[in-house]
């Protein structure tokens, strides 16, 4: 019996110990992978002229805290959207909640936001997207003459039709003032860096939020072809 117990006071001690090793790795990576520490050991260097920053999804809040503080000395503004309730306190660069994962009108707000933060820069100014996942329903500004509700309605049916994101982001990017690279083109002559954190298969850059700052590899006859195959009533 004194063998027994032994034995099972031995395997309680070595389970904590188990327990212990692996929680340690778990917050290891939860913390090598967090959006602040991920942002800071990416940064560019530091512009001449001003730096503005813009962003989308739902790390772009916490991403914008850490490079405001990290950047105390550098001419810094901006605008990011993030999804409601994970807004946090981001210093100069302001931070708006809208809907996911359909856009509403604070979406398109932060849509109109965005694109007049980039407009009349210089070629000395630097333009740093800050993307992750989500950031294509809290950026929306439709592609004229879309309206915002028509937009939401066929976002609503691409979400119960079974397409993959990469569908989906391929239709939204043809609908859409900013997505497919084109908040790049309206940053033109800035210098525009991207920092993105995804969350799709493959890591693909322009599924990623629709990729705003990145050029599409979609044409509007892919666009159609989705909208066909699922029957999207538009």
């Amino acid at each position: 019996m004194a063998t027994s117990v032994s034995n099972s006071e031995d395997n309680a001690a070595d389970d904590g110990k188990a327990r212990a090793a692996l929680r340690r790795i778990f917050d290891a990576a939860i913390e090598s992978a967090a959006a602040g520490p991920a942002l800071l050991d990416n940064l560019p260097d530091k512009p001449e002229g001003r730096c503005v920053v813009v962003g989308a999804g739902k790390a772009s809040a916490a991403m914008a805290a850490a490079l405001d503080t990290a950047w105390a000395d550098v001419d810094l503004s901006g605008v990011v959207s993030t999804r409601y309730g994970h807004a946090v306190p981001a210093g100069r660069i302001a931070i708006i909640e809208a809907g996911h994962p359909v856009p509403d009108a604070a979406s398109e707000e932060a849509g109109r936001k965005v694109l007049a933060a980039v407009s009349d820069l210089s070629s000395d100014d630097l333009v740093i997207a800050l993307i992750s996942g989500g950031g294509s329903a809290c950026l929306a500004l439709p592609i004229e003459p879309l309206s915002l509700a028509q937009k939401q309605h066929i976002t609503n049916q691409l979400l119960a039709s079974g397409a993959t994101i990469r569908e989906m982001n391929i239709v939204r990017t043809h609908l859409s003032r900013l997505k497919g690279g084109k908040l790049a083109a309206a940053a033109n002559p800035a210098r525009v860096v991207t920092l993105m954190i995804s969350d799709v298969p493959g890591d693909n850059p322009a599924s990623i939020a629709s990729g705003p700052t990145v050029p599409s590899d979609s044409t509007p006859a892919d666009a159609i072809a989705v909208i066909d195959r699922f029957g999207i009533d538009v």
